[in-house]
C-alpha cells in the first residue's frame, strides 16, 4: 500500500514539474500562462484551423461540383447532341456528335416511304432516287441517276473500309449492279427496299451480306466533272 508521505512526495513532484512548463508557456506579448490557460487556448485554435480547412475543402469540392453540372447540362442542351441521341434511339444507329446529323434527320423523314421504281417522291421512291436525293439535300452534290452510273462514280471500297456516307452498292440475283444504299456506320445502310420501302439494314444480315458487292466513295474528279457541266 502506498502511504501518506509518498503520496505527499508524488504531489509536490507533480505541482514542481507543472511550473517549469508554466515557465516555458508564454503569450506573444511575453505574458506567461498556465496550464489551465494553455490547454484551452491551444486546443480552440486547433479546432478553429481544422473547421477553417474543413470550409476551404467543402467550398473548393462545391465549387467543383456546380462546374460539373454545368458541363453537362450544356452537353445535354447541345440541339446537336440530342439530335444523336435521339436518331440513335429511334433509328438504331451509333450516331455521336461528330456525325452528320442533318443526314439522319434527312433519313427520317424518308423512312416508311414506299417503294416505286422511277419514283423520286414521297408517294413513292426506288434506290437511286433516294440516294441521289440524300447527297442533293444533304451533300450538296449531284449523282447520276442509276445505280450502274453511280458507282461509275466512287472509288471502290472493302466493306470494312466503309464511313458514314459512302455508298454500298449490290448485285441482286444479277451479274450487273441493281441495288444501292447509303452507309451509315455499324454496317447499317439506309435504302429503299422493293419490299419494305425506306428502311435501314444490316450488311451482316443474310440476304444483304449474300449479295453485296462493293462500297463506294464519291470521287472528287467526279464531283467536278458535274459542277462544269
Amino acid at each position: 500500500m502506498l502511504t501518506n508521505s509518498y503520496l505527499q512526495k508524488l504531489h509536490l513532484h507533480n505541482i514542481s514539474k507543472l511550473h517549469s512548463f508554466d515557465d516555458l508557456t508564454t503569450n506573444p506579448g511575453g505574458v506567461r500562462l498556465s496550464a489551465s490557460t494553455f490547454y484551452p487556448n491551444l486546443i480552440c485554435n486547433m479546432i478553429k484551423k481544422f473547421l477553417l480547412s474543413s470550409l476551404i475543402t467543402l467550398c473548393s469540392l462545391t465549387a467543383l461540383n456546380a462546374q460539373n453540372k454545368t458541363t453537362e447540362t450544356n452537353k445535354l442542351e447541345d440541339p446537336d447532341n440530342l439530335a444523336s441521341q435521339y436518331f440513335s434511339q429511334v433509328m438504331g444507329v451509333a450516331v455521336d456528335a461528330t456525325s452528320n446529323v442533318k443526314l439522319y434527320k434527312f433519313i427520317y423523314e424518308w423512312i416508311g416511304t414506299p417503294y416505286h421504281f422511277g419514283g423520286n417522291t414521297k408517294k413513292g421512291i426506288d434506290c437511286s432516287a433516294f440516294t441521289k436525293a440524300i447527297y442533293d439535300k444533304v451533300f450538296n452534290t449531284t449523282l447520276l441517276r442509276n445505280s450502274r452510273d453511280i458507282f461509275s462514280m466512287v472509288d471502290p471500297l472493302p466493306k470494312d473500309e466503309l464511313k458514314e456516307g459512302d455508298l454500298v452498292f449490290f448485285k441482286i440475283k444479277s451479274n450487273r449492279i441493281t441495288h444501292i444504299g447509303i452507309y451509315l456506320g455499324d454496317n447499317r445502310f439506309a435504302h429503299a427496299s422493293t419490299t419494305r420501302g425506306v428502311v435501314i439494314s444490316n450488311l451482316d444480315e443474310p440476304y444483304y451480306n449474300r449479295y453485296f458487292y462493293k462500297g463506294g466513295r464519291i470521287l472528287e474528279s467526279a464531283k467536278t466533272q458535274l459542277i462544269e457541266e
